[in-house]
């Protein structure tokens, strides 16, 4: 059986992935397929945040080889094909069309939200179910027309989380920075909202551009409001400088940023001023027991830790495999109806179940704190 196959079976015993790093293919694991099931694979391969992307990929192409080495689903080998939006709109909507010519039975990815939004209308019209690991913009809920699933908590459940640590430390007023893009803008929108809503004051809502190196306006407007916490709710590369600048100009009050940020490239880059620094993210697999057999699995297979990420992508190919299990087809509206019906699918990021609009039933975000260099569970 495949991995929470009715939502009350244990995970089998991983397997190593059978040659480093190569897609998921049978050949060299002895196993006898009765034909392929091809699974799309998207994620930004180039870009900025190509790192991220390679780090989901390792963790799909992992979890393809241990459920091909243990036979397959419905006794076919899974293929993945991937598809590199290098998180731009336009080159997403180019790569969607294309893997939706390769003929594959599903689509797992999605990192940017920007990127991920044009692509779910492509997928829901070729009739194929995409499960959406990483993106987590409240706008692909708007967008979704039931044939797509998201396995990550959404811009609501993570500004929620940002509330409730304004709230246990206190704050009164908070500053908001983002780029406007699709997930910052989102994510910061809400956050203003939900804040605004307890009687709270949110004093600066600031949009820079991606690729900005000098913040020194921002900061001067910040310093002078000096809220209680400044949220930055976009990515790493431009959060690292932003944080970095902040505490150069003398902001003294709490920073926190949001899970585009959650990797240790953002400390690297910010250096000493990410001392305190506070992310909201959806869970790390070093903090989960039950991840602990994946990630030396994963190092085995790469030499290399696991990305924030890795998890999600790695329990979107276990999701797939197990809802064809139990749809005993690739049937596109049996495969989406075993989807939608998952029973509390026990995933290492999580557990997986559907709302009604598609997006979990539980949030599965924690906040973080960087304290040496290093991101901890806050207290």
């Amino acid at each position: 059986g495949v991995a929470g196959c009715g939502g009350n079976t244990q995970a089998p015993p991983a397997t190593p992935p059978a040659s480093e790093g190569e897609s998921a293919g049978g050949g060299e694991q002895g196993a006898s397929f009765d034909g392929q099931l091809k699974i799309g694979f998207m994620v930004p391969l180039t870009g900025s945040e190509a790192t991220y992307g390679k780090d989901m990929e390792n963790a799909a192409k992992l979890a393809m080889n241990e459920i091909n080495a243990r036979g397959g689903v419905l006794g076919k080998e899974l293929v993945m094909v991937s598809g590199d939006d290098a998180c731009d709109p336009q080159q997403a909507t180019a790569a969607a069309s294309k893997l939706v010519s390769e003929d594959v039975v599903a689509v797992v990815g999605g990192y940017c939200s920007g990127a991920t939004l044009p692509t779910i209308k492509i997928y829901a019209d070729a009739d194929i179910p995409f499960v959406i690991v990483a993106a987590n913009s409240t706008r692909l809920i708007d967008e979704n027309v039931g044939k797509a699933f998201m396995i990550n908590g959404t811009g609501l459940h993570q500004g929620e989380k940002a509330v409730e640590l304004f709230n246990k430390l206190g704050a009164k007023t908070i500053a908001l920075v983002h780029q406007g893009d699709g997930y910052s803008e989102d994510l910061a929108k809400i956050t203003k909202e939900l804040w605004e809503a307890a009687g709270n004051q949110v004093v600066a809502m600031e949009v820079v551009n991606k690729g900005e190196q000098n913040f020194s306006s921002i900061v001067t407007s910040i310093k002078s409001k000096n809220p209680d916490f400044v949220y930055w709710t976009a990515y790493f590369a431009d959060g690292g400088l932003l944080i970095k600048q902040l505490r150069q100009g003398g902001y003294t009050g709490h920073i926190v940023v949001g899970d585009g940020s959650n990797s240790p490239q953002l400390l690297e880059i910010a250096g000493q001023a990410s001392e305190g620094v506070y992310v909201t993210t959806n869970p790390l697999v070093e903090y989960m027991p039950v991840a602990k057999e994946f990630i030396e699995n994963y190092k085995a297979a790469y030499n290399q830790d696991p990305g924030p990420y890795s998890a999600l992508a790695y329990d979107g190919i276990y999701l797939v495999a197990d809802a064809l299990a139990r749809a005993g087809s690739a049937e596109p509206a049996a495969l989406i109806q075993a989807l939608a019906d998952t029973p509390n699918y026990e995933g290492i990021s999580g557990t997986i179940a559907f709302k009604e609009d598609l997006t979990l039933e539980e949030s599965n975000f924690v906040i973080l704190q960087a304290k040496g260099g290093k991101w901890e569970l806050a207290e």
